[in-house]
């Protein structure tokens, strides 16, 4: 196995009574790769991330991350490699501040105070948030609510960075500065998960693309938007 990344072999994953969501999933993100997760809704996208960080137990298969099998036993180490964020940036930030969101996760792994404060105070500049540090996440736009959540993340400096549809919500502004922000983060591996396909090409340089419980396609993002009746047949028409 690899010294870091993921490696994801024969993956299969079925809801209780059901047919497969996901059948026979193999790839490996290597250190440096920048991934788009692409499929039409339904396709299973969530329901694999969700298996990477062992939310969701598969039925056969196998996963690594930074060459640690995913397991229960192991699980609370794979959190610690793993920065995942949901679709709903609501469901990470609940401290009664930004600046306590940012600070738990480190706070709770034991980094003294004045340590995890001055980093969550950096990273929040970095992010423009500096103004907002005593404010909640209820007093925020979608978009400052979403870059919050990403510092809460990698205050944890994880390698690894997964994000479930991070631009849902967001005005162009807000798109743009959050694509700035993620090509400039200290981490080893980003998978990101999304339908705003123009935006994924500014972020991303190769697509996996499930469709039928599978990858249809693994290859680099700029063809692959260039291609638009491969695109349309799976369900993704590109310009809309």
């Amino acid at each position: 196995m690899l010294q870091t990344g993921v490696v994801v072999q024969n993956l299969v994953y079925a809801y209780s009574n059901q047919e497969p969501v996901l059948r026979d999933i193999s790839f490996t993100l290597n250190p440096g790769d920048r991934v788009a997760l692409m499929g039409s809704t339904g396709s299973g996208k969530s329901t694999l991330l969700e298996n990477l960080i062992g939310l969701k137990q598969p039925l056969s298969g196998k996963i690594w991350i930074n060459d640690i099998l995913v397991e229960p036993k192991t699980l609370p180490q794979i959190r610690r490699n793993i920065g995942f964020s949901f679709q709903d940036a609501n469901d990470q930030l609940f401290m009664p501040t930004i600046l306590e969101d940012v600070t738990f996760g480190p706070r709770n792994y034991g980094v003294p105070p004045a340590i995890a404060i001055d980093k969550a105070r950096h990273l929040l500049a970095d992010f423009g948030l500096e103004a907002y540090i005593n404010r909640s996440a209820h007093e925020l736009s979608g978009g400052q609510r979403r870059l919050a959540a990403l510092a809460a993340i990698l205050a944890l400096e994880p390698t690894i960075l997964i994000l479930d549809e991070p631009t849902n919500g967001l005005d162009p502004a807000w798109r743009r500065h959050l694509a700035q922000v993620l090509l400039r983060l200290p981490v080893q591996v980003i998978l990101i998960a999304s339908h705003d396909l123009h935006w994924l090409s500014k972020v991303t340089q190769r697509a996996l693309v499930l469709s039928g419980g599978q990858i249809a396609i693994d290859r680099d993002i700029q063809p692959l938007l260039q291609d638009a009746d491969t695109l349309d047949k799976l369900g993704l028409p590109v310009g809309w």
